[in-house]
């Protein structure tokens, strides 16, 4: 790892161009400060523990992997942008975000498809001095491939593997006798479901210096590690060679409650692969979902093996504010060792519930890097925005061109767009995630509406259906502070009012989101008199994962909206 271009690749945050001219009209955001904690980090870390999820809020489906004392972690990141944010640690524990492969305008093309879509679960590995990500991207080609020298970037453009079809999770395996192998989830041999959800594994060999799948696929697994009891969704397959046999693991049972992660053997990467005798290796469906601080959902692990030749496993998660269900943080990155019994890798016996803290690997200490921001337990990173660029951490929906947004004079400009949060378009938004049950968004910003349907503030959002938006706007020739929600389909696309008043004054504005579980609070701050709560306790079980549907989190950030 070359840590001076690392550090270089961080201070420069997104790799994106900005435009150098002002624009009248303009919402200029001065700062932007985030703010969070959950209860379960009231128990005081011991000297040599860590804090599960190791990366907190919308960072689901982790992949890993290790070269010499150096290890690097990607996750799915759907239809924002830019995509698949890479991860960097020497412990396991602290994670620094170094690049997003997918950083570049014009790589993928989302469409108008839903923010549920984009880039699917993605993996990534290594071989004789080259990094790979393979992907799946819904609306943009199906599975790809990209490469990098250097994990911080740049990352080739996307390299398109047809012969994976319709299937998504593709992850490869590199063999000791230089033989490489891809796998993925597809729908079983000749396409016939013997019932909702019946998916398989497959296997191709993998031409590496050509970047393309070669020979016959392999049907290794159908349905998943029992059949009979018709497990739905099989995916996100993961390769591994131990002791001469060649271990493959995936997730079944959806990404819901019943999520478990699976585990297989075999003589060669074709199979044929056996189950193992304890399956699952990882699930909290046998656990009651009213238990207090509950942790879910767990699987899509994968492993990896430390140079002290320790085993641990990344997997998602999710940590609900209710009854199991409901979340607004999103699945996110945990942690757990890997024990090997007879042979077979476990990470949790039966009825064992995830730990929220637990031992550290054996490795050399790493100190939590100061960039981009720490990644677990209560913490506030503060955006300054006086950069060249934006931290890697920030995102906006589907598409990175387009001239909407700038950074000048330590403020992030924001063009207003005829595009609100509803249209399946590109608005003018950046957001970062929520990572905490109990979290603040607090900003200041300076904006003038003229005329009525312009709006600039903050947006709370979940998908194209399913948000909150806390604006300045122009009511009745008033600059009036409005917050405004989107609950489903059946709401007007612009919204319905909630609460609105004047904004104090006509200069700069201090907004403030507070999330409190599945209650939402919008306030104003009011000069030296502190804060004024507009909005206290609206519904924010929309936002929750069992409500709004899909895979994300909760994204909150600066954003404008203008008229045609």
């Amino acid at each position: 790892m070359r840590l001076g271009r690392w550090a270089s690749l961080l201070a420069m945050g997104l790799l994106l161009g900005t435009s150098g001219v002002g624009y009248a009209g303009e919402a200029r955001f001065d700062w932007f400060e985030y703010r969070g904690s959950d209860p379960a980090d009231a128990k005081t870390l011991g000297t040599n523990e860590y804090r599960n999820p190791i990366i907190a809020g919308f960072y689901p489906d982790p992949s890993v992997t290790r070269v010499g004392d150096d290890y690097y972690l990607v996750n799915s990141s759907f239809g924002w942008l830019p995509g698949l944010p890479v991860f960097h640690s020497r412990d396991l524990v602290n994670w620094t975000q170094i690049a997003n492969a997918i950083a570049r305008p014009g790589l993928v093309n989302f469409g108008n498809g839903g923010l549920t879509g984009g880039l699917f679960a993605a993996s990534i590995s290594h071989h004789d001095g080259l990094f790979y990500i393979v992907n799946t991207s819904f609306y943009s080609g199906g599975n790809f491939v990209v490469t990098a020298r250097d994990p911080a970037g740049p990352w080739s453009d996307p390299v398109w593997l047809p012969d994976l079809r319709n299937g998504i999770d593709p992850s490869l395996f590199f063999d000791d006798d230089g033989r490489a192998w891809i796998l993925n989830n597809d729908l079983p041999e000749g396409d016939k479901e013997a019932y909702d959800g019946h998916r398989a594994l497959w296997i191709q060999e993998f031409d590496a210096k050509n970047l393309k799948s070669i020979g016959a696929r392999t049907m290794i697994v159908s349905g998943g590690a029992d059949i009979t009891t018709k497990p739905g969704y099989v995916e996100g397959p993961h390769l591994y060679k131990k002791d001469g046999f060649y271990y493959l693991t995936a997730a079944e049972g959806g990404t819901g409650t019943g999520h478990a992660q699976m585990i297989w053997r075999a003589p060669s990467p074709i199979g044929p692969f056996t189950p193992g005798p304890t399956n699952p290796i990882l699930t909290q469906r046998d656990l009651d979902p009213k238990r207090p601080n509950p942790i879910e959902a767990a699987g899509h692990a994968d492993l990896v093996e430390t140079q002290k030749g320790d085993w641990w496993a990344v997997f998602l998660a999710v940590r609900p504010y209710a009854g199991g269900e409901m979340f607004n943080t999103g699945r996110e990155t945990f942690l757990l060792p890997v024990r090997w019994v007879d042979g077979w890798p476990r990470i949790l016996d039966p009825g064992i519930a995830i730990p929220r803290t637990h031992a550290r690997p054996d490795l050399p200490a790493q100190p939590p890097a100061a960039i981009p921001g720490p990644t677990a337990g209560p913490f506030t990173v503060r955006d300054e925005f006086d950069g060249t660029a934006l931290p890697l951490y920030w995102m906006t929906p589907r598409r990175l061109d387009g001239g909407w947004w700038r950074l000048s004079g330590g403020s992030l400009h924001l063009t207003p767009q005829p595009v609100t949060l509803s249209d399946r378009a590109s608005p003018s938004l950046w957001a970062r995630r929520q990572q905490h049950r109990d979290a603040s968004f607090t900003t200041e910003f300076s904006f003038t509406p003229d005329q009525p349907g312009q709006r600039a503030g903050l947006a709370v959002i979940q998908n194209d259906e399913y948000w909150f938006r806390f604006t300045a706007e122009l009511v009745n020739g008033v600059r009036t502070l409005t917050v405004a929600v989107r609950a489903g389909e059946n709401d007007p696309k612009p919204g319905r009012i909630l609460a609105s008043q004047p904004a104090p004054g006509d200069g700069a504005l201090r907004l403030r989101v507070t999330a409190r579980g599945g209650a939402y609070d919008f306030s104003v701050g009011m000069g030296k008199d502190g804060w004024k709560t507009i909005l206290k306790d609206a519904d924010g079980t929309i936002l929750s994962t069992a409500t709004a549907r899909g895979f994300m989190g909760v994204m909150v950030g600066p954003y404008a909206e203008g008229t045609p």
